[in-house]
């Protein structure tokens, strides 16, 4: 996070202890211990007010796992009007499976796309 190492920690805290010296370091440690109880009572406060405003909100946690996300359904499913139904619960990506073959009529015009490029 900050780059100190845990040697380097017990020599800042030695220098801190040695600077601030023994009569003003109960105090500092005192306070320090209350700006940690009122900062994990800041959170503890937010926390509850998240969940009270979110709430379970019926949110399906497994479909926004980022190891389901496929983008080529996604596409699909938002271009489709009638998208193919969805994979089976706890299959994996559709990563690493050849296409579809298209079947075009050999006197269809080949098909071409001007926004493409």
């Amino acid at each position: 996070m900050i780059g100190v190492n845990g040697g380097e920690l017990i020599i800042l805290i030695l220098v801190v202890a040695l600077v601030v010296g023994p009569e003003r370091l109960p105090g500092y440690a005192e306070q320090l211990g209350r700006w940690v109880r009122r900062m994990r009572g800041y959170l503890q406060d937010a926390r509850r007010r998240v969940d009270a405003e979110v709430g379970d909100a019926g949110l399906d946690w497994e479909a926004l796992d980022p190891r389901r996300y496929d983008p080529r359904r996604i596409v699909r499913e938002a271009l489709l009007d009638d998208p193919a139904a969805p994979p089976p619960p706890g299959a994996a990506g559709t990563y690493g499976r050849e296409p579809a073959a298209r079947q075009v009529s050999p006197d269809a015009p080949t098909p071409y796309d001007d926004e493409a490029t």
